[in-house]
């Protein structure tokens, strides 16, 4: 200690003393509390002072774990409580100029609107999102943020939030929730390149739940509907018995390979490796972002053989009469409209495969996810199953693909449909 009464500490406090609240000298104090998680200490310098007229005022001035644990860092705390001890001889209040330079630094730089910011957002995530992911938030962007797509994210408040959720968090709760996330991102993405200050007025927790009713109470499940796996081979037969098109064969080899239905309408030729019985999705196509194979049953190889018959020279594989590949419409007209089946949608068909396996089967879970293309395990049980249960998911797509083909039962006989 010297004789100006500075300098108590010493490197080792700063690792080794418990929770309490530690004089440095000159203001400058070393508080030690235990973290949320009761398992360590939370370690930060502290520059307390009083103002005329006896307010005291506690400014921070980082963590130890910021400024480091070692000499370098106790230099660092104590050369900002110097500069914290002159202002104050000056008559200033070290806080306010803190706040002061904030604002100067924020005046110095322009600031973007929310409409710039977004865009600056989903490009820094360029490489982690697929295009797919990234065409959605902008979307959503464009749909919904209009009331602030023009307004510098430093003046974005509360009520421009709510502008943009008020109107549609009771009728579309679900893609309101989204809104308010992605706005909630992209200010907190405002907040780290120093474009705002403060409190992110599109948080949730804290904030908006009090403004805005609990999304679970009001919230409407809305599955995509669905036929019950039982009536597929019916369904299977009557859609085999119509004329070979695009969309007949398109429908066949979506409900055969469990896949989503851009996926399989932007199915290219360069995909497909018959030799390997596989069909391989790039990542960018994927929901999840990631390439996904599918194992092809012997009934998809000659879905693929009629199809390569009809367009011999197209890129895609189902091709519509312009020449192109087909359209979403192309698929729901079949379904809703020739076969008379308002009551279900292509994406409803994985659903069906999913209960079909777990009520009839005896293929694990995880196999059943996989071959849906959802996530299953960590990192290392992913890679792992990549390379050790392909072979079960070849079974798994001939043992779906026998069903989808099975005759119906009727009174104790197994029958086939008559052809319309």
């Amino acid at each position: 200690m010297t004789a100006r009464g500075l300098f108590k500490l010493s490197v080792g406090d700063l690792s080794r003393l418990a929770e309490g609240f530690y004089s440095d000298g000159g203001n400058l104090y070393l508080s030690v509390e235990r973290n949320a998680a009761g398992d360590g200490f939370n370690r930060r310098w502290i520059f307390r002072y009083q103002l005329p007229g006896g307010r005291q005022r506690d400014m921070g001035l980082g963590s130890v774990a910021e400024l480091g644990a070692n000499t370098s860092g106790l230099n660092v705390a104590r050369e900002l409580a110097q500069n914290a001890r002159q202002l104050l001889a000056r008559g200033l209040d070290p806080i306010d100029e803190k706040k002061k330079q904030i604002a100067a630094r924020l005046a110095a730089v322009p600031v973007p609107t929310f409409e710039q910011l977004a865009k600056d957002y989903l490009a820094a995530k360029d490489g982690e999102w697929s295009p797919k992911v990234v065409a959605h938030w902008q979307m959503t962007f464009d749909a919904y943020c209009k009331p602030i797509h023009k307004l510098p994210v430093n003046l974005i408040d509360t009520d421009h939030v709510l502008r943009c959720v008020s109107a549609i968090w009771k009728e579309k709760t679900a893609t309101a929730q989204r809104v308010q996330n992605r706005i909630e991102r992209v200010l907190s993405f405002a907040t780290v390149k120093k474009h705002r200050a403060g409190p992110n007025p599109a948080r949730w927790r804290g904030h908006l739940e009090h403004l805005l009713a609990k999304p679970s109470k009001i919230a409407k499940t809305e599955n995509h509907p669905a036929l019950h796996y039982r009536e597929l081979p019916a369904f299977m037969d009557a859609l085999r018995s119509r004329n070979a098109t695009a969309s007949t064969l398109a429908l066949e080899f979506l409900i055969l390979s469990c896949a989503r239905t851009n996926e399989v309408l932007a199915a290219s030729w360069d995909e497909i490796d018959v030799a390997e019985c596989t069909w391989t999705i790039p990542g960018e196509r994927m929901k999840m972002g990631k390439q996904h194979i599918v194992p092809l049953s012997a009934r998809a190889l000659e879905i693929l053989r009629i199809a390569r018959e009809i367009n011999p020279g197209s890129k895609h594989v189902f091709v519509g009469y312009d020449g192109d590949r087909l359209s979403s419409n192309s698929l729901l007209a079949l379904i809703k409209r020739r076969m008379g089946r308002s009551d279900i949608s292509t994406h409803g068909f994985r659903s069906s495969f999913k209960t079909w396996a777990s009520d009839e089967t005896n293929f694990s879970n995880d196999l059943v996810e996989m071959a849906l293309a959802h996530q299953v395990g960590s990192k290392v049980e992913q890679a792992y199953n990549r390379g050790t249960k392909f072979n079960k998911r070849i079974a798994l797509a001939e043992a779906w693909a026998s069903y989808c083909s099975k005759p119906r039962a009727v009174g104790g006989k197994v029958v086939a449909f008559a052809k319309k």
